[in-house]
């Protein structure tokens, strides 16, 4: 009835706006239907149990991937001892009894909940020829339903730094996360003086995308980082 009377009233606005073509919008890359509408979202946005993937190893030329062991302590308190100077800067407070064989125990167990819960996905990086632990590989925060993101941690022992086998064990390793994971953006974020990790993750193709204040606690204290991204969509163009 009211509808009836504006359109007696005022004819020429009740035709034009009833009549006007919805306004458009812009669109991004579109994502799966499954993801889009609110119930979906509402019903798996915080579900983070990834797909169900054995985490295989990864080989690669001159280094191979695969998740820690129990039979790897000595050579993680090795190569993590040897490189505790060099490492420590760029890291969380290490735990007291971090280079223990109980401390090493402690963190198999967290990294075996975590990948159990979808949480996270650790790996270690070996030498193809001699089978040495070089460094380690963490995706954490792993968000599923609308996000489908994660966030990439990395370390190297200090006498196989700065040889291209990070890189290659990265390069490796993201097409695998996005395609065998199901993954549309992967994060990292560097201390900002970390010029070394900053060129690895600019030559992967990562890109810049902002800086946070006091964004991680790095060795005891609250650190501002430079973050970058990459998207499954940037490793196909």
């Amino acid at each position: 009835m009211i509808h009836n009377l504006v359109s007696r009233l005022f004819p020429d606005r009740s035709t034009k706006e009833d009549n006007a073509p919805a306004p458009t919008k812009e669109r991004g890359i579109e994502c799966p239907k499954s993801w889009q509408s609110f119930s979906s979202w509402n019903q798996i946005s915080y579900q983070t149990k990834a797909p169900p993937i054995a985490m295989g190893a990864l080989q690669g030329q001159h280094v191979y991937l695969r998740a820690p062991q129990k039979g790897d302590c000595e050579q993680w308190l090795s190569v993590r001892r040897q490189s505790a100077d060099f490492l420590k800067p760029w890291e969380p407070v290490w735990p007291q009894d971090d280079l223990t064989p109980k401390g090493y125990q402690r963190r198999l167990n967290q990294y075996q909940k975590d990948a159990r819960d979808g949480r996270s996905l650790p790996y270690f990086l070996f030498s193809t020829h001699t089978n040495q632990l070089l460094g380690g590989i963490t995706l954490s925060n792993i968000r599923r339903g609308v996000c489908q993101s994660a966030m990439l941690g990395y370390w190297m022992g200090q006498s196989h730094a700065g040889k291209g086998l990070m890189f290659e064990a990265m390069a490796m390793l993201l097409p695998h996360l996005f395609d065998q994971y199901a993954l549309h953006r992967i994060e990292a974020a560097c201390l900002p003086h970390n010029q070394r990790s900053i060129a690895l993750l600019q030559y992967l193709g990562f890109q810049h995308e902002g800086f946070a204040r006091q964004y991680l606690c790095i060795n005891g204290r609250w650190e501002d980082h430079q973050l970058f991204a990459i998207l499954a969509s940037d490793k196909r163009q």
